[in-house]
């Protein structure tokens, strides 16, 4: 057990970073803490934002990057055939007109729209979600702009 000197909250070790020039060998800031703080900075401090932007840029254009994205996307739908049946069955759907797009359920966006199925075995039963949103749902981090 230890206590986060942001939250002053005693926790877990598992709960905390490994830091290897801590004495105890973690950091003294709880993973949430540093979560937030590293969040806080990246809001407050825009050459951190387009030095993500300058990355990302160059990431997507990286031929290695994009092969090891498709491996990882055709990995993930070869483990889960069900989502792959209904993402299928889905597009059919919208492309044949049976079924239209719909602003974001959340934020009323109209760009960038994912489909969000909460259960795969009703490929055509869908949210419609904005990516920042899709994001969201998941539990992903979104980029504060």
């Amino acid at each position: 057990m230890k206590t986060c000197f942001k939250c002053k909250i005693k926790k877990p070790l598992s709960e905390f970073y490994r830091h290897s020039q801590m004495a105890d060998g973690y950091l003294n800031k709880c993973k949430e803490c540093a979560k937030l703080d590293v969040r806080t900075h990246r809001r407050q401090n825009e050459h951190v934002r387009q030095a993500d932007r300058e990355r990302h840029a160059q990431k997507s254009t990286d031929p290695v990057y994009l092969q090891k994205r498709r491996d990882y996307q055709l990995e993930y739908m070869n483990d889960h055939p069900e989502a792959k049946a209904a993402h299928r069955a889905l597009n059919i759907a919208v492309r044949w007109g049976r079924i239209k797009k719909q602003p974001c359920s959340n934020c009323g966006s109209t760009e960038n729209l994912h489909a969000h199925h909460e259960d795969y075995s009703k490929p055509l039963d869908v949210i419609w979600l904005c990516c920042l949103c899709h994001r969201r749902e998941h539990g992903g981090a979104v980029k504060q702009e």
